[in-house]
């Protein structure tokens, strides 16, 4: 137990600067590389909602760890109580991000071409489509973009300029719903609230619990099972 906290530990360092301390900057392959450990950590911190001066014992946990100086003399009962701190905690982030996503919801539903499905998504067509529709057992090629309702994207393969191919079968419930309502050659904004997309426990360390999502889709297609590859948005 007093090893995987100490693990669990480290990820604050790069959730957020410390007062008063530099950030350091990762320059050779190594500092990335290690880097890179401290971001993927993190998302055990995340669903905590630390302050700065949470952060600041947290790491006073960490430098006690490894100088092997820790005060604590029943380490191990404090598994539960992180568990429950966590789940607390939690509850709190997805209850802000479901009153976010409820506001965003409402607005989008009441823009022009926007459909609103008995299940809660709304669904905005921005190209209409010509082509066939998919059913749920189909595979299905597409562009997409994935934003939070602030603006900020968390995933695109427009980005990476590479279509994805997917089972409707493999991805989150909203996406399911909506891409069967698609033509080939169409495009759509989808909004996800939580509840069809990561739920309360959301997918750290990337998407918040109670994480209403909005997605930009195009329909490039629908393919033979074994056309498909890997790549699968929201799995």
């Amino acid at each position: 137990m007093r090893r995987n906290l100490s693990i669990l530990m480290v990820s604050c360092l790069f959730v957020a600067p410390i007062a008063e301390a530099a950030q350091p900057t990762p320059t050779t392959e190594e500092d990335k590389a290690l880097y890179a450990l401290g971001v993927i950590i993190s998302g055990n911190l995340q669903p905590f909602a630390l302050t700065a001066r949470e952060l600041e014992m947290v790491e006073a946990g960490i430098t006690d760890g490894v100088q092997d100086k820790v005060s604590l003399k029943d380490l191990e009962s404090y598994g539960p109580k992180l568990q429950e701190l966590q789940k607390t905690r939690s509850a709190v982030v997805a209850g802000k991000e479901k009153a976010a996503g409820a506001a965003y919801l409402a607005k989008a539903a009441a823009e022009k071409d926007a459909t609103k499905t008995a299940s809660g998504i709304v669904i905005k067509t921005l190209t209409a489509g010509t082509g066939a529709s998919p059913t749920a057992k189909d595979q299905v090629k597409v562009h997409y973009e994935g934003k939070f309702v602030d603006g900020k994207v968390f995933d695109s393969s427009i980005e990476r300029k590479e279509p994805v191919t997917f089972p409707l079968t493999g991805v989150i419930p909203c996406w399911t719903e909506a891409v069967q309502k698609m033509k080939v050659g169409g495009k759509v904004q989808i909004v996800c609230p939580s509840d069809l997309a990561y739920g309360d426990q959301g997918r750290p360390p990337q998407i918040p619990g109670g994480a209403t999502l909005v997605f930009q889709v195009e329909l490039l297609g629908i393919v033979k099972a074994s056309a498909a590859t890997p790549a699968v948005p929201g799995k």
